[in-house]
């Protein structure tokens, strides 16, 4: 009888861990598609590490089945898994040479020292610091150290290549240097990489999925578009980015939205949900950068827009952008964000906030 193959490269099946009575990842299924970047993001302690950690052998189940290539993997050892790992802190040996590094996991492979050479010179050619071998890591910048983790971890041709924060200790400049550098190189080599960060704009700018996480349980799954744009509750949009929400009843349908009042009265147009019926409570999410700013003197009505009408509070200028917080006549502040096109408003001026309705969308209170 023929096997049937496992759609999923890797799988998670009903995978739980539990620290005495701390449960640490709730029993949950999840699917690594081949040659696919997924990133595991969430806060602190949210579990995505321990999963992680469990798929490397690091840590055993409490529960559940971890599969790769459709084998169960849960008593093979770790050192015959081949999974390419980055860490946080780089984890090389300070005592040993970039080729050393490097050659570390060759070395308990059986390859030649012919062979590990030619590897080796790859893996360095591959994150463009040929030439550095003979060097030790503290003759390195922190950047061209982490290069170094990553050669280390493809040049033994990984199944599945697995980062732990691995952009964390770098300065804001080499991350988003970095950023691209890992991006490309998944594209390039098309190995299967998990990728575990609290950063949501690693997560958006690289992934082909985001698994988002809290409290050891996946909120949401899907494409970064999807998770961004569509958010499937409360904490998913307020992780992911500045949102400002909003309390609200559904009204009736005016095509192509639905209309919903706020506490003060207000009528907002909306996105349309299928999930919500005329008279149910919910939560409008608008999104702060979805929101333009004007003058109140310049307002001009246009049809089928939202505005609200209040006093910037306060604000923080950030070269390029301008993050403004806008209280409204009965209290709530919403934090808009704009591109500078002239000298950004100050704190004190009267101001109108536009927004589309297809901006605002409907969740569950």
């Amino acid at each position: 009888m023929t096997q049937e193959r496992d759609p999923a490269f890797v799988r998670f099946a009903g995978i739980e861990k539990k620290y005495g009575r701390v449960v640490a990842v709730k029993p949950m299924d999840l699917e690594i598609p081949e040659g696919s970047l997924v990133t595991l993001l969430g806060p602190s302690g949210c579990g995505k590490t321990t999963l992680l950690r469990m798929l490397a052998g690091l840590e055993t189940p409490t529960q559940g089945d971890i599969y790769i290539r459709g084998k169960r993997i849960n008593d093979t050892p770790i050192h015959k898994r081949n999974l390419g790992m980055i860490f946080q802190n780089y984890a090389l040996f300070p005592h040993k040479t970039i080729f050393e590094n490097i050659a570390f996991g060759l070395k308990y492979r059986g390859v030649s020292k012919t062979d590990m050479q030619k590897k080796a010179e790859k893996a360095l050619e591959t994150v463009r610091l040929p030439g550095v071998g003979n060097r030790m890591p503290s003759q390195l910048s922190g950047g061209q150290q982490q290069r170094i983790a990553l050669a280390r971890a493809i040049v033994i041709e990984p199944d599945v290549l697995l980062m732990d924060e691995p952009l964390s200790a770098l300065d804001e400049n080499l991350r988003e240097d970095m950023r691209r550098e890992i991006d490309n190189l998944q594209q390039q080599l098309g190995v299967t990489t998990i990728f575990v960060t609290h950063d949501q704009r690693e997560a958006l700018s690289m992934s082909d999925k985001v698994v988002v996480m809290k409290d050891g349980f996946i909120q949401q799954q899907g494409t970064p578009e999807e998770v961004y744009n569509n958010s499937a509750n409360h904490f998913v949009a307020d992780f992911l980015g500045h949102s400002n929400f909003m309390v609200a009843v559904v009204g009736e349908k005016k095509s192509p939205f639905l209309e919903a009042r706020l506490a003060d009265n207000t009528l907002c147009l909306v996105s349309p949900a299928e999930d919500f019926a005329a008279g149910a409570k919910a939560e409008i999410v608008i999104r702060a950068q979805k929101m333009t700013l004007g003058y109140k003197t310049d307002f001009t009505r246009q049809a089928e827009m939202n505005y609200f009408f209040g006093k910037i509070v306060d604000r923080s200028y950030m070269g390029g952008e301008v993050s403004y917080f806008v209280e409204l006549a009965q209290g709530q502040v919403l934090h808009v964000i704009n591109f500078v096109k002239r000298a950004p408003y100050r704190r004190g001026d009267e101001v109108y906030i536009q927004v589309d309705p297809f901006h605002c969308r409907l969740l569950a209170p």
